[in-house]
């Protein structure tokens, strides 16, 4: 499989100067329920999540292709905004 061309990544801002490459995301969720709260937690366990909050409190939770959680202090609907 090629290397994709700097050119054809998009990123995502989210949040303080962190991106996410908008291809690899599968979902974007509020942080709410407890399924998410759930997941949030097995990707700790798993040392699969990235704090992406600076401090701040979690407004969405990212799930990517590679099973990686991040959380952002920025709404999924930002997110979904910066998506395009």
């Amino acid at each position: 499989m090629d290397e994709p061309n700097s050119e054809d990544i998009k990123t995502i801002n989210v949040g303080f100067g962190n991106v996410v490459i908008a291809n690899r995301i599968v979902a974007v969720m509020a942080p709410d329920s407890s399924p998410v709260k759930r997941r949030v937690s097995e990707s700790r366990d798993k040392g699969l999540l990235i704090d992406a909050t600076f401090g701040r409190r979690s407004r969405s939770v990212i799930i990517t292709d590679s099973e990686h959680v991040v959380l952002s202090a920025v709404q999924p609907e930002t997110v979904k905004e910066r998506m395009g």
